[in-house]
C-alpha cells in the first residue's frame, strides 16, 4: 500500500508541474496556482509515506 501511495504522490507532483507550466504558458494564474497546489499535495503524500517507512525499519 505504501508503494501505491508513493506512486500516487509522484503522479500528483508531475500533474501539478504540467498544469503549472501550462498555466504560465497561457497566462492563466489560476491554473498556475492549481498546479502548485497539486505539487504540494504530492510532496505531502510522499513525505507522509517516507515517514511511515522510517518507523517500519
Amino acid at each position: 500500500m505504501a508503494k501505491e501511495e508513493k506512486t500516487r504522490g509522484k503522479k500528483e507532483q508531475l500533474k501539478g508541474k504540467a498544469k503549472e507550466a501550462t498555466g504560465r504558458a497561457v497566462g492563466n494564474e489560476r491554473m498556475t496556482a492549481e498546479g502548485k497546489a497539486d505539487q504540494m499535495k504530492g510532496d505531502a503524500r510522499q513525505a507522509k509515506e517516507k515517514g511511515k517507512d522510517v518507523f517500519k525499519h
